[in-house]
C-alpha cells in the first residue's frame, strides 16, 4: 500500500464532487449508508464513482485511509 495521504478535499475532487467543506458537510448530512451496506453500492453514486471506490479498496490504493473515513461518517 502507499503511504500518500488523501484530504476529504482531495477525495471529493477525484469523485468529481463540490470539495470546499461546506460542501463535504452537506454530502454527509444528505447521504446515509444502511449498516451492512456497501459503500460502493449506495445508489447516490455515479457508475464512474462507484468503480473507483471498489477498484481503490481492490487494489489497496493510497485512497483506502479517507475512503474508509467517508464511509464512516455515512454511517
Amino acid at each position: 500500500m502507499n503511504s500518500s495521504y488523501h484530504s476529504f478535499s482531495q477525495l471529493f475532487d477525484q469523485l468529481g464532487l463540490r470539495s470546499d467543506s461546506n460542501s463535504i458537510e452537506q454530502f454527509i448530512k444528505e447521504h446515509r449508508l444502511d449498516a451492512d451496506q456497501a459503500l460502493s453500492k449506495a445508489s447516490f453514486w455515479t457508475p464512474a464513482q462507484a468503480a473507483f471506490l471498489r477498484e481503490s479498496y481492490q487494489q489497496d490504493a493510497d485512497w483506502v485511509e479517507v475512503i474508509d473515513q467517508l464511509n464512516q461518517r455515512l454511517r
